[in-house]
């Protein structure tokens, strides 16, 4: 141990691709690009928000219930916060 010679763990497909080259040809194609350009749109600012605006860096209990609580307490917030800015969904 400590000597420097990690062990390294290759993934590989029968066609000696690995995962990233097959990962990298999704995203390329035209169906891949609709769907990762939808990101930003969808999903990111959310954390985005909740980690920066909500200084949520960690979570403050332990256990998995209580942190889904946790976290769910604040989507709720976030929720509220889009609520009150932009009125109620039609």
């Amino acid at each position: 141990m400590g000597d420097g010679h990690g062990r390294q763990v290759s993934f590989t497909w029968t066609n000696g691709k690995t995962a990233t080259d097959w990962m990298k040809r999704r995203v390329d194609s035209v169906e891949g690009k609709t769907i990762y350009s939808h990101r930003m749109s969808v999903v990111e600012p959310v954390f985005g928000n909740i980690g920066t605006n909500k200084r949520l860096s960690r979570f403050s209990l332990r256990g998995k219930h209580k942190v889904q609580g946790q976290w769910q307490m604040f989507c709720l917030v976030h929720n509220i916060e889009k609520l009150m800015r932009y009125g109620a969904v039609h």
